[in-house]
């Protein structure tokens, strides 16, 4: 054996080439191969994949009539509709980087993202439930209402001169999406077919936004290749193909929807199912039934608000055999659960992050069921993975450290931020992922946590998710998170937050006591309360600096200790 073989070092040296197309490109190959088969399933229609082209080429060269021109921002904020999918392809034909608006923004937070990245154009829906989307960006851009279209020169959006709704009613200063596509002529359509010969694989195609729980959000700027060929392994590693159907109740505005399931579906021809316009575990059960899916997505809340619904044992789940559980740490119940419960007999873990396009490591259909259950899988082709110590050395198969990634599907940058891009982005090209984790003897990796995260207690590391793990054996515990909350003698104590199952009854002291002798000492939570629900962003993530800050409000408030949290049902 090498002396590196036992490093934690590994390469995902693979035959299959890597894909030199645009995204634009790669729906035209689509339209050709399987032109009459379903592409696109969404708002009560169906569109083929020579449909989906043909509609996406038309708003392209709209576009360009309406003076976009290759290389300009077009931000999107709306949420799963055929619109988004027919912009985001339009906009890669027309060789415009979307940029992904979270829906949830408001107006400050939007000000900042059309801002940030100098958005020249904007595709809105109207308004979803509470969000008043074009009341919000009225009050940013109020010369919107005496603007004609295109026009608009609004003193705090100054690069922003485009709006484009969904649906809704007329409204000042925006032209209806539906009637762009016919503002391109002959001249404009010609030049959507110059730039599909023109435009290159490396050129940029996406701008998505971290969540900037610390800091102000980062505009990770990625390209065609990157997202295109991150795709097609995602893809492949589900043994996807043009017989497939998946369900997409994630939002596109991230990775996980407009990446791994649009980008995924356009490189093996499977449909692109959209089960509604924000997530509902009911529309999703109803879409999978419906629509005969063969694969579905979700982050773990999605699966447990699948599983629990009252009406589960109501639906058809026969046709599912695939799909991807991702976004957030995955529990092994929860695994189980679904495999077992849902016909998903080739369920897939992934594991990545936006700057890394956003897969680096996914299970196989045909791994061992505890391999599939217990890891995030072995690295994706192409991609090289590193875990290395505070000093930057790899460590020793087993050693928990930081996983660091190189290969095609590092981002380019934090969108004109040289200075935070090199924070996390070295200069042998390594993208420095801020997780902990471990690769065993075999390749297969364990997410341990953040590093951020990792609770530092009288000198020794606890890994939370190592005692969320064990707390998920508890017969009463449905859910649980655990962080590190400040501590006068150890300097950190444990904390748990935990959701039971319906009907399930549990104290701090049963918990404690689950734990004892069974886990380490240190480890056992100290304090533990119990809730309804966990904040959370929009893509299912689980924020853990809002459970502490609440915590140490609590326990200051208490001024009692632990005893006072165990009884406390935090407003999460």
């Amino acid at each position: 054996m090498r002396a590196d073989a036992e490093l934690s070092y590994v390469h995902g040296a693979d035959t299959t080439p890597l894909i030199g197309r645009t995204i634009g490109q790669m729906l035209t190959l689509a339209a050709a191969r399987w032109p009459g088969r379903a592409a696109l399933i969404a708002d009560r229609r169906s569109l083929t994949w020579a449909e989906l082209d043909a509609r996406a080429e038309g708003l392209a060269a709209g576009l360009l009539a309406l003076g976009l021109r290759p290389g300009e921002r077009i931000g999107i904020w709306s949420l799963n509709n055929v619109a988004w999918a027919l912009t985001q392809f339009a906009a890669a034909k027309a060789g415009l980087i979307l940029v992904t608006i979270n829906p949830a923004y408001r107006e400050a937070e939007l000000e900042f993202a059309l801002n940030k990245v100098g958005c020249a154009a904007l595709v809105t829906a109207t308004r979803f439930k509470t969000s008043d989307f074009l009341g919000m960006l009225g009050a940013l851009a109020p010369e919107l209402a005496g603007a004609g279209p295109g026009e608009l020169r609004a003193a705090r959006l100054p690069a922003l001169r485009l709006v484009l709704r969904i649906g809704g009613a007329a409204s000042p200063g925006t032209l209806a999406l539906d009637t762009v596509p016919d503002l391109g002529g002959a001249a404009e359509r010609a030049m959507v077919a110059d730039l599909g010969e023109s435009l290159q694989c490396d050129d940029l195609a996406n701008i998505q936004f971290t969540s900037g729980t610390t800091g102000t959000p980062k505009g990770v700027t990625l390209s065609h290749h990157n997202i295109l060929n991150n795709a097609h392994f995602v893809g492949r590693a589900m043994r996807l193909s043009a017989e497939d159907r998946i369900c997409i109740p994630v939002p596109l505005y991230h990775c996980f929807g407009s990446v791994m399931g649009n980008l995924a579906a356009v490189t093996s021809g499977a449909a692109m199912v959209y089960p509604g316009e924000g997530f509902d575990p009911l529309a999703t059960l109803r879409a999978v039934t419906d629509a005969r899916c063969t694969a579905l997505y979700g982050v773990p809340t999605m699966f447990l608000a699948e599983l629990d619904h009252p009406d589960f044992d109501g639906f058809d789940l026969s046709s599912l055999r695939t799909g991807i559980m991702a976004g957030a740490p995955c529990p092994v119940p929860l695994m189980r659960r679904a495999i077992e419960r849902m016909n998903l007999s080739e369920m897939t873990i992934c594991y990545g992050m936006t700057e890394t396009s956003p897969v680096s490591f996914q299970s196989a259909v045909d791994d061992p069921f505890e391999r599939r259950v217990s890891t995030v899988g072995r690295v994706h082709p192409h991609l090289e993975v590193k875990i290395v110590d505070a000093a930057g050395r790899a460590v020793p198969r087993g050693q928990t450290g930081e996983l660091c990634t190189r290969g095609y599907s590092v981002m380019r940058g934090y969108w004109e931020e040289p200075e935070r891009t090199a924070e996390v982005l070295d200069a042998s090209g390594w993208l420095h992922t801020g997780d902990l984790a471990t690769l065993d003897a075999e390749g297969f990796c364990r997410i341990v946590g953040r590093i951020k995260d990792m609770i530092i207690r009288g000198g020794e590391n606890i890994y939370p998710r190592e005692v969320e793990d064990f707390l998920y054996r508890h017969p009463a515990v449905q859910d649980v998170h655990v962080f590190g909350v400040p501590d006068d003698r150890y300097g950190e104590e444990v904390c748990a937050w935990v959701r039971l199952r319906p009907g399930a009854a549990a104290t701090a002291e049963e918990l404690r006591a689950f734990c004892a002798g069974r886990i380490a000492h240190q480890k056992v939570p100290r304090h533990v309360a119990f809730v309804e629900t966990f904040p959370m962003t929009v893509t299912g993530k689980v924020q853990k600096f809002l459970m502490r800050e609440a915590m140490v409000r609590m326990l200051r408030e208490s001024g009692v200790g632990p005893s006072a949290a165990d009884r406390t049902t935090p407003g999460a």
